[in-house]
């Protein structure tokens, strides 16, 4: 017996000043039960973006009601990418958008996938077919598994295997020290790096963070208040993953770094209290931090 879904999370680069989000909600709602909820994650996501797109779908997907996830940043519609539908959790959720690396990482992450289709089954898509996947191809998809019909209508069965994998970037040692990258900047400019809290312990409490605009001392604190000025904070953010944080300010601006730049993060010698190798002076333009 197919499996019904109740609950559809949409992510995209859509933004909201057109109306491309608005359309998608109301072809899911023509097409799926009374009483399904579609929930908003995002549609900020940079246009175009798909590595921050999936990023930010795994940091959200271990909280996603169990249904149907359409995630869609979609650089190539209308070339040979495919547009897939990938079932994870035996069946708890499906995962629908473009097989160019934005769903991969919340595979992984929830365990893999368990079967996977690619949409070529025109009979659950909108006649319409203009660059408009979104509109003409995922979002008919997700009304009709809400609706139950089974995955292997949808399209022919692929290996989840050969699917387009995620680009995720992971920290280094190189000559005693750590090579992070920038993940994601969010609203308040915390700097989430790639690096596990586990890989920072060799450097102990305090340490010295390079990047394009000069030399910071770190400091590892359990909260955002823990920060004092003059220096940057070290937490362990809501994802399980370090960033670089300021107490009611943002530490991306003082910092000037931005997704995809380096930060090289090296031991204090002998670990002293030191004075920092700059001070930063820390405004306070957010009043407010996410916990």
């Amino acid at each position: 017996m197919a499996l019904r879904y109740d609950t559809v999370s949409f992510l995209s680069d859509y933004g909201r000043a057109d109306e491309f989000v608005g359309v998608v909600h109301s072809v899911i709602r023509q097409i799926a039960p009374p009483g399904v909820t579609v929930v908003d994650v995002t549609h900020d996501i940079p246009a175009f973006d798909v590595r921050a797109g999936g990023l930010a779908l795994a940091r959200s997907a271990p909280y996603l009601c169990p249904g149907v996830v359409l995630a869609v940043v979609d650089p190539g519609v209308g070339t040979e990418r495919r547009p897939v539908a990938v079932e994870v959790g035996g069946g708890t959720a499906v995962l629908v958008g473009p097989d160019n690396g934005i769903l991969a990482p919340a595979v992984a992450l929830v365990g893999g996938a368990t079967r996977a289709v690619v949409l070529d089954n025109p009979r659950y898509h909108l006649e319409s077919r203009a660059l408009f996947d979104g509109r003409d191809v995922f979002a008919p998809v997700a009304g009709y598994l809400c609706k139950g019909v089974p995955l292997e209508d949808l399209g022919t069965e692929i290996d989840p295997a050969g699917m387009v994998p995620g680009l995720m970037p992971v920290a280094r040692e190189e000559g005693g020290a750590l090579v992070a990258e920038v993940l994601w900047v969010d609203r308040y400019g915390n700097v989430q790096l790639n690096v596990d809290p586990d890989e920072l312990d060799p450097f102990g409490d305090r340490f010295e963070l390079k990047v394009t605009a000069g030399r910071w001392t770190g400091v590892r604190a359990r909260a955002f208040a823990g920060v004092v000025p003059g220096t940057v904070g070290m937490v362990t953010d809501s994802s399980g993953l370090l960033a670089l944080v300021a107490d009611r300010a943002s530490a991306a601006e003082e910092l000037g770094l931005g997704p995809g730049d380096e930060v090289l993060v090296t031991p204090i010698e002998g670990r002293v209290e030191e004075a920092p190798a700059v001070q930063v002076q820390l405004g306070r333009r957010e009043q407010g931090a996410a916990g």
